[in-house]
């Protein structure tokens, strides 16, 4: 019975553990440079002889900043080896494009499950910068349906950390064979807070100033939203184009209702896979650029007034199907930050709900 249970067992804590390790060591570097850990006293040395005041702590073991920033790396290196070990479970890899605001009409396999992590950092003019991360828990509940549920939280410099709140979200392929346009309906329920930071998109009048207000406020505010996306993507010849559609209600408030867009064009940098398997060789890398932006609102559609940004992207996905993704998002105007910089890690676990099903 034991030796039955020991194999499973094993595998769900290599599962596990990068995400536990991964939130720890994040939450302890945010609470760094973010001003918020507690700092003890430095110790100053004596002065010398013929010196008017103490010199200056050196940067060494009596620094605390030194001390928790070696610490922090502690906890990073303990990451890199849980990451090691993750990736060395078995498991086949998928095709997504490596979008990280645009969403492909690509959904995951029936019994898939992919866990991820988001983060998206900016520092707004005039405000202080902010890490924001969402951790993602998507299933494939059927070939034509793929579910996911958010959980979202955020730290800004000198204002302290806070959970803003959850995301469920629904996309359905109505046609399942491959056509020269795949359509796919988006459809998402969001219960947040005011100091929620995500980014997922850009609609309406989103400009950086909505992140300028502090987290002692907003954390107070509650949003309630419906969000709906008609995906269109499109393959040809190993690239990939989608383009979304937004729009968006409020609907704890008396709020029109908001649009927005994203377009991703994408590519593998090789399109023959070795006969063997390989990390590094090209076709585990994809490159790509999105645009993304708002529209306005029902009642003042347009550019005037919106904030847009461009954004190339690198995605690394490891024959086990674990996939690293970065994208520098750059502002195109006054109303946009000036760089958004985002990055995730993802780990797809094929057929998870049989294995659960097994484990009963």
């Amino acid at each position: 019975m034991l030796d039955t249970l020991s194999a499973p067992l094993i595998k769900a804590v290599l599962w596990i553990a990068p995400f536990l390790v991964t939130s720890v060591y994040i939450t302890d570097i945010t609470r760094i440079t973010m001003g918020h850990m507690p700092f003890r006293r430095a110790r100053l040395s004596p002065p010398r002889l013929g010196a008017g005041k103490a010199s200056e702590p050196s940067a060494g073991a009596d620094d605390p900043l030194f001390m928790q920033l070696t610490n922090g790396f502690s906890r990073l290196c303990m990451l890199t080896a849980c990451l090691l070990a993750w990736m060395c479970l078995p498991v086949l890899r998928g095709a997504e494009a490596p979008y990280l605001v645009t969403y492909g009409h690509r959904l995951e396999e029936p019994g898939n499950l992919e866990i991820a992590t988001h983060q998206v950092a900016g520092s707004p003019k005039g405000g202080n910068s902010f890490l924001n991360t969402l951790m993602e828990i998507e299933y494939g509940v059927k070939s034509w349906w793929t579910t996911e549920l958010y959980l979202s939280g955020q730290g800004t410099r000198h204002e302290g950390a806070v959970f803003t709140g959850y995301r469920i979200e629904n996309r359905f392929r109505p046609l399942l064979r491959e056509h020269w346009i795949n359509p796919v309906l988006y459809i998402e329920w969001v219960d947040v807070n005011g100091a929620d930071k995500s980014l997922r998109e850009v609609v309406g009048h989103d400009t950086f100033e909505d992140q300028l207000e502090p987290n002692s406020e907003t954390r107070h505010e509650r949003k309630r939203e419906v969000e709906g996306k008609l995906i269109l993507s499109s393959n040809f010849k190993g690239w990939n184009v989608s383009e979304n559609f937004i729009a968006e209600k409020i609907v704890n408030h008396a709020e029109p209702w908001e649009f927005g867009y994203a377009i991703g064009v994408s590519r593998p940098l090789a399109m023959k896979a070795k006969p063997y398997r390989c990390n590094f060789c090209a076709e585990n890398f994809h490159a790509g650029v999105e645009v993304y932006g708002g529209l306005g609102t029902r009642h003042e559609f347009g550019l005037r007034g919106t904030s847009h940004y461009l954004a190339p992207i690198i995605a690394w996905t490891l024959p086990n199907n674990t996939t690293l993704e970065f994208s520098p998002g750059f502002g195109l105007n006054q109303n946009s930050h000036g760089v958004l910089w985002r990055f995730t890690v993802a780990r797809e676990f094929n057929q998870f709900g049989r294995w659960l099903r097994g484990m009963r």
